[in-house]
């Protein structure tokens, strides 16, 4: 007669039915210094994201002990700011690669839905107009709202043959639009457009240039490099300066537009995951948007919380610009109007 072999739960027996959280790791246990050489931020940071998404990331699971919010957000931290499942990452808050990995997607996935709450424009006038006065302080660009440019991120050659993400370089990537504030604040992120397209067809195709056309226009306009076309809303430098006016202009916009490339710097150097020194994304176009989007609100709420400064350049092999771009003519002749007066109010 064949005896009935029972397989047994060991948590069940431990701790019976329900949703059990397991603490492998207690942030209490540790220095802060441990927290930011090992997970880039310190205690108060970390608690504010537990408190922010630990509703979110206790859903209930069909699994008799859940991870609780605490580790899957220490997990994805240290993903995101090392780039790699690395072993010891794991064994340090005690959990497997293959759950570090369900930690990133569940964290990443909370944070993109939190991304309206963190990278959006100031509505109100007096916001509005801080703006300005801040970008007006740094070098005596007029009526600035924010400067924009893309920045590539590498991502791995995806599963269908889709030359859409082969930029000019050759390599799988994902071309990024953004826009951030004097401070290096992020006001729009767009992370999802394939490497092949060119900055100036990002944009064309971006909510960023519909929301300029239909409701931002406050008076003011974004500064953009010359792989942008001149726009009412968008302020290119001059390609070929002559007279002093032009040449204050350009300086002035140069100095100005540095803040955003100083931004992706400081991204890629707190957020290693991107920097391409740990090598691609590993993962789809989309998932790769999200991990993108995902540390873009996390520089924000880092910029809320003080803890971060202009820092060196990245390591890695991403450029800021990967493609080299030819001088973008204008054919809008109030763009143009635009600028010219800009010029003689202010630089002449």
């Amino acid at each position: 007669m064949a005896v009935p072999i029972a397989v047994l739960d060991c948590d069940l027996l431990l701790y019976g039915r329900g949703h059990r959280t397991l603490d492998r790791f207690k942030l209490e246990d540790v220095t802060d210094e441990y927290l930011v050489s090992t997970y880039g931020f310190p205690r108060q940071f970390i608690c504010y994201l537990v408190d922010l998404l630990g509703a979110t990331l206790s859903r209930p699971t069909q699994r008799s002990r859940a991870i609780s919010p605490e580790t899957q957000i220490l997990a994805a931290l240290g993903f995101y700011t090392s780039g790699s499942f690395q072993t010891r990452m794991g064994d340090a808050i005690g959990i497997s690669q293959a759950s570090m990995s369900r930690c990133v997607a569940n964290v990443t996935e909370a944070l993109v839905e939190r991304a309206s709450q963190f990278i959006h424009f100031p509505k109100d006038e007096a916001t509005v107009q801080t703006l300005k006065d801040d970008f007006y302080g740094l070098a005596g660009m007029p009526g600035v709202l924010g400067v924009v440019d893309c920045t590539h991120v590498a991502i791995k050659a995806p599963n269908a043959e889709d030359l859409s993400y082969v930029n000019r370089k050759g390599l799988h990537s994902l071309n990024c639009l953004m826009v951030c504030d004097s401070r290096g604040v992020l006001l729009s992120a767009e992370t999802h457009w394939p490497g092949s397209l060119p900055d100036c067809a990002v944009l064309e195709q971006a909510t960023l240039t519909s929301q300029f056309e239909t409701e931002l226009h406050k008076d003011g306009w974004l500064l953009g490099d010359s792989s942008f076309l001149l726009r009412t809303w968008l302020m290119t430098p001059l390609h070929i300066p002559e007279a002093p006016a032009e040449y204050r202009y350009n300086m002035a916009h140069s100095a100005t537009h540095n803040i955003i490339e100083r931004t992706f710097r400081t991204i890629r150097s707190r957020f290693r995951c991107l920097d391409g020194s740990k090598g691609t994304l590993q993962y789809s176009p989309e998932k790769s948007s999200h991990i993108i989007l995902a540390c873009c609100v996390l520089h924000n709420i880092s910029l809320q919380h003080g803890l971060d400064v202009w820092s060196a350049p990245a390591t890695g092999h991403m450029e800021q610009s990967e493609e080299e771009y030819e001088q973008m003519e204008s054919v809008d002749s109030e763009a143009c109007r635009v600028r010219q007066e800009l010029l003689l109010t202010h630089f002449s």
